[in-house]
């Protein structure tokens, strides 16, 4: 009970402290302060490399840092990539004035899904090793055997890491499956007299849509699976631990620090108004 009413009581507390920067600040309270605990631990990081620093691993140095500068410029870039649609309004004749006829475009996101694909991936794998590593402890002999080689299986890096690839990968279809629907844009698109040239409104256009974000949430998926598996591939080329760099942690610090710094070109551009 002092465990949860701490927890709790903690959750509330900063929960509140986000809401305050979110309305007196600049950027989203809460994702800031997530922010600061995955940065929180850098320092920590750095400081222990540096003091355990052997100058016969400096290649392996070097190379880990010359590979966390292109993942985090390869993670900014899929970030805010998207594939344009190109998308014309029919021009209208009311009265005395002319309407539409303009050309602008549909932005559609490689990356649909965002960060959640990871954490479902996650929850998938460490539910099972939990159950199976509290069966380990049963008095049943068959039931603790199994368990212990499901723990064992499970504890195996090369085995953990294809499941956690191919869970992300799954994940990412199902989750952009879910939050992008063609028929209703294209629905939209068709009530505002809007149309994508070269293909004809309505179910033609849905199943355009369609196309066209399956073939792009593929390297997006690719991209996930491979940014989720990241660390463990790091950790045993350069045999440096790195848990810091790639995953959850570095989508949602690049994420946050470029809607930051939106919100800040944002806040500049009123004030010069």
């Amino acid at each position: 009970m002092t465990n949860v009413t701490v927890i709790a009581a903690g959750s509330i507390l900063l929960m509140w402290i986000g809401e305050l920067i979110t309305e007196f600040g600049v950027g989203n309270g809460v994702s800031l302060l997530i922010f600061a605990g995955i940065v929180a631990s850098l320092p920590s990081d750095l400081a222990t490399s540096i003091f355990s620093f052997d100058v016969s691993q400096l290649p392996a140095y070097l190379a880990f840092i010359a590979a966390a500068v292109v993942i985090t410029g390869g993670v900014v870039y899929i970030t805010e990539a998207e594939r344009p649609i190109p998308v014309t309004y029919a021009r209208r004749v009311r009265g005395m004035k002319v309407m539409g006829g303009i050309s602008t475009y549909l932005p559609l996101r490689v990356n649909q899904a965002g960060v959640i694909p990871i954490i479902f991936a996650l929850s998938f794998l460490l539910f099972p090793q939990m159950v199976a590593t509290f069966l380990s402890q049963t008095t049943v002999p068959y039931l603790a055997t199994a368990a212990t080689y499901v723990v064992a299986w499970l504890e195996n890096q090369v085995v953990y890491g294809a499941f956690y690839f191919g869970l992300v990968f799954v994940f990412t279809y199902f989750y952009t499956a879910i939050t992008f629907e063609p028929h209703q844009i294209a629905k939209n698109l068709q009530k505002n007299g809007a149309f994508i040239p070269g293909v004809r409104p309505g179910g033609t256009t849905a199943e355009y849509l369609g196309n066209i974000i399956t073939r792009i949430t593929l390297v997006g998926a690719l991209f996930l699976g491979i940014l989720a598996v990241l660390p463990i591939i790091l950790q045993a080329a350069t045999g440096i631990t790195a848990m810091t760099i790639g995953g959850t942690a570095l989508l949602i610090a690049v994420s946050v620090v470029l809607d930051l710094v939106k919100k800040i070109d944002a806040q500049t551009s009123i004030r010069e108004y």
